[in-house]
């Protein structure tokens, strides 16, 4: 296998897993606002939802370092300080999605998750610009479907923010329920920040299809 080919097998296992564990996350959610079943089986549908939630994020943070690898092998050139930021972006990214996972209890988390927050916010930026620039400069004329894909990246991100942003009522009345202090209101509330997300969940799904597509057919147009 060449270091092509294996690059192209890991980004073909990001999509599948990014993909595949997002639906699980959303299947799974719908138990959890479930107030018909009983807080034990709730909570373990939680679990169950977290755990899977990890697998979506490390595929994210890995995509755009594999992706930015394969462009090499596909004709485009980086400069060393574009190499650098390609190469690291990846394991900087994943340590950030690791730590929070497993050490979620942690006092720094809280500064963790809004340095997180605003990291992507930089991310998206950082690729639109980038993407204005090779427009610009012609840098990518060969190769369009590269800046559609990356554009198609950046919205991705926002999708996933904005999703951050209307889960702060399920994520506060999850705590209730973990404590077992809750009410019909936090049950209602909860699942209306659900229903708020579900849009932006179907359209990361719906992207993540065009990206592919766009990755396999490679239009010139």
């Amino acid at each position: 296998m060449s270091n092509y080919e294996l690059m192209l097998l890991i980004h073909i296992i990001l999509f599948c897993y990014w993909l595949g564990g997002d639906i699980g996350v959303f299947y799974s959610s719908n138990f959890v606002v479930d107030s018909k079943l009983s807080r034990e089986t709730r909570l373990v549908a939680a679990k169950i939802m977290l755990g899977c939630d990890l697998i979506p994020k490390i595929c994210m943070s890995l995509m755009l370092t594999v992706g930015g690898i394969l462009t090499h092998y596909n004709g485009i050139d980086h400069p060393l300080w574009q190499w650098i930021g390609i190469i690291l972006l990846g394991p900087v990214w994943l340590s950030i999605v690791l730590v929070q996972h497993f050490k979620h209890q942690a006092a720094y988390i809280p500064t963790l998750t809004k340095i997180d927050f605003y990291f992507r916010w930089l991310l998206v930026a950082g690729i639109v610009i980038s993407c204005l620039i090779s427009l610009s400069t012609g840098r990518l004329d060969d190769a369009p479907w590269v800046t559609a894909k990356l554009l198609g990246f950046a919205f991705l991100i926002f999708c996933g923010l904005m999703i951050r942003v209307n889960l702060k009522d399920f994520g506060a009345s999850y705590t209730k329920i973990a404590q077992n202090n809750y009410d019909e209101a936090d049950n209602q509330a909860m699942a209306l920040s659900l229903k708020k997300v579900k849009p932006w969940v179907v359209t990361i799904w719906i992207v993540l299809v065009i990206e592919a597509a766009l990755g396999i057919v490679k239009p010139i147009i």
